[in-house]
Formats: C-alpha cells, sequence, structure tokens
C-alpha cells in the first residue's frame, strides 16, 4: 500500500491485518465485486499462492483476474487480456519481484486490436453462462456460511 501511496494512486484496502487463517472469498469478493459494479477500475489480490484468489475472482462477470509470477506475465496479461484483477502470491514471490510485477502491470496498457476479438468472445460467453449481477458481500457472505 505505501508503494502505491508513493506513486500517487488512490485505493481502498479491504485486505486483513492478521497473521490468522481467513477465508480469501471474502476478500476476493470485495475486490471483484467492485470492480464487476463499476465501483472500482482496478484491484489487486494477495494470498498463499495467488492462485485461490484468481480462481474466485474470475467466477465474477467482467473480472479479468490474472495470476502473474514475473514482470512478462504482468505486461502481457494487460496489453493482451486487459487484465483488471492482478493475483500475486505472498509465499511464492519475494517483496521486490512483487513490486516490479506490480509496477509492470500499472504501467501497461491493452492494446486492443487483435485481443479485443478474444475479450468480446469471453464477454459473450460470460453474458450466456454468468448471473447478470454479483452478489452484495452480505449475499455472499450469507450463501458461503449456510
Amino acid at each position: 500500500m505505501e508503494h502505491l501511496k508513493v506513486r500517487g494512486l488512490e485505493y481502498i484496502d479491504v485486505g486483513c491485518d492478521s497473521t490468522d487463517i481467513v477465508r480469501y472469498p471474502y476478500y476476493a469478493a470485495q475486490v471483484a465485486g467492485a470492480i464487476s459494479k463499476g465501483e472500482a477500475d482496478r484491484g489487486i489480490l494477495i494470498c498463499s499462492t495467488g492462485i485461490g484468489m484468481s480462481v474466485f475472482a474470475n467466477r465474477f462477470k467482467g473480472i479479468r483476474a490474472s495470476l502473474c509470477t514475473d514482470t512478462f506475465m504482468a505486461k502481457m496479461t494487460r496489453a493482451h487480456n486487459d487484465s483488471n484483477v492482478l493475483c500475486l502470491g505472498g509465499k511464492v514471490i519475494g517483496e521486490l519481484e512483487a513490486l516490479d510485477i506490480l509496477d509492470a502491470w500499472l504501467d501497461t496498457e491493452y492494446e486492443g486490436g487483435r485481443h479485443a476479438i478474444s475479450l468480446g468472445l469471453i464477454e459473450e460467453a460470460e453474458d450466456k453462462l454468468c448471473c447478470s449481477q454479483a452478489p452484495s458481500q452480505e449475499q455472499l457472505f450469507r450463501e458461503l456460511n449456510r
């Protein structure tokens, strides 16, 4: 978060301030849900490997969450996939590498062009396969705690 401040970027911290075991879907839902509803442009999710966060976040309509372990992946997912959620694994990469990946992801623009065709196909599939609206945080908590 300090790195985002230094870069002059606004953010909302919805993360956990504890070392206790937490259920990452709650946090991924807050970030992906906000983006899906148009309340935020992009998000960053971090868990042990980044895998669970990316799997869950991609359940939300309009989310293109990408697990990145190096700067090349971060650049490509922005340039080609217009990724709007960066997933990082805190136990997979070091802090400095994570910051390099973050900078590459933040600084790379979406290229559009031929890549827009694939994103259009993804959007078309989402329209047919997904629910039309992301659940509220309260709805998600109720469903997950049944």
